[in-house]
């Protein structure tokens, strides 16, 4: 096992400890649990055995391990950016009912 490969273990095992410690603190959901237990393992993995990220790329007809890391990456990062904006377009509306609210109440209390 090379040095990049053992560093990479090493942190793909301090990240899984944290997802857990957030868990337990309930600082995270059940599916988001899953899904990071799910990608630290997978990065764990195709770090210390590249050869099975090649032949899972092979099986889904692209050339090279790396190649399918990058269009996994690419697809993980649009999809949380459409979370990013749902998320935030909530929050705008949110915020806007509370200014709403506020105003009226403001309204209603000079004209007493």
């Amino acid at each position: 096992m090379s040095l990049i490969q053992i560093l990479a273990l090493v942190f793909c095992l301090f990240a899984l400890w944290r997802v857990i410690l957030k868990f337990r603190r309930q600082e995270l959901k059940i599916t988001e649990f899953f899904m990071w237990l799910i990608f630290w393992l997978a990065v764990g993995v195709a770090f210390v055995t590249p050869e099975s990220l090649t032949r899972l790329a092979n099986v889904l007809g692209i050339g090279r391990g790396a190649d399918l890391v990058l269009y996994v990456a690419v697809v993980v990062v649009f999809y949380l950016m459409f979370r990013i904006f749902v998320r935030l377009e909530n929050m705008e509306r949110n915020i806007t009912k509370i200014v709403r609210k506020d105003a009226l109440k403001d309204k209603d209390s000079q004209n007493e």
